[in-house]
């Protein structure tokens, strides 16, 4: 960006390329239009339900007009860098802690466009933020941990529950069929040890049907 007598030549940049100024009466600025990487360190922040965090993030932006990058701002990069860390503790401020662990890449873009709109009359674009980690107190942690452990006990109860019942159901249909069938109840018996038979084990177990001890105490009390 080149000056001439303090005002900008041309209300343009120059070059790049071969620039040709004139001794004491110009003076020129360089800019460089490559995009910045800007690291946010990490910010204390108050979230919505009241817990104490340490979030921070990278924001990368390129300047795509120099004069607006040296007319209108006196430190482009610092006042970028400084606004950066403004939004992301008022955004992160509105957000709960389930939002913010959920919700990433929902806040990133709603900072990126607060910066690039703050940031157009610099002639700064951003291009992407992102939020790099969130830390949260080794307390809150475990809590946390503990929370999501009992969840998870809830849940597993609450299957074994439902299977316990479906084995119920299953178990009594299985009864009124065999119910209905004697000989199958038979089949069962056999199947079963066969079963008992191929795991190689010693002791056998033979169930005899219950009429047929009932006949036999017939039998005995008659005699």
């Amino acid at each position: 960006v080149v000056f001439r007598l303090g005002r900008i030549l041309s209300k343009k940049a120059k070059g790049p390329g071969l620039i040709l100024i004139l001794p004491c009466t110009d003076i020129f600025i360089k800019v460089d239009l490559r995009t910045v990487t800007c690291k946010i360190p990490p910010q204390e922040i108050l979230t919505k339900d009241a817990v104490t965090t340490q979030v921070d993030g990278v924001v990368y932006y390129k300047i795509h007009s120099a004069v607006s990058a040296v007319a209108n701002v006196t430190d482009v990069h610092s006042a970028t860098f400084l606004l950066a860390q403004t939004t992301l503790r008022n955004v992160l401020g509105t957000k709960s802690l389930a939002q913010l662990l959920a919700g990433r890449e929902e806040i990133a873009h709603n900072i990126q466009t607060i910066l690039d709109s703050a940031t157009e009359p610099w002639g700064i674009k951003v291009a992407r933020v992102e939020i790099k980690d969130v830390r949260i107190p080794v307390a809150m942690q475990r809590a946390m941990a503990a929370e999501a452990e009992a969840a998870r006990e809830a849940r597993a109860k609450v299957v074994a529950a439902e299977g316990e019942m479906n084995a119920s159901k299953a178990l009594k249909q299985a009864s009124m069929v065999l119910t209905e069938s004697p000989a199958g109840l038979q089949l069962r018996y056999l199947q079963t040890l066969t079963t008992l038979a191929a795991e190689n084990n010693s002791t056998i177990v033979f169930p005899l049907p219950i009429n047929m001890l009932e006949g036999l105490g017939q039998k005995n009390r008659g005699g």
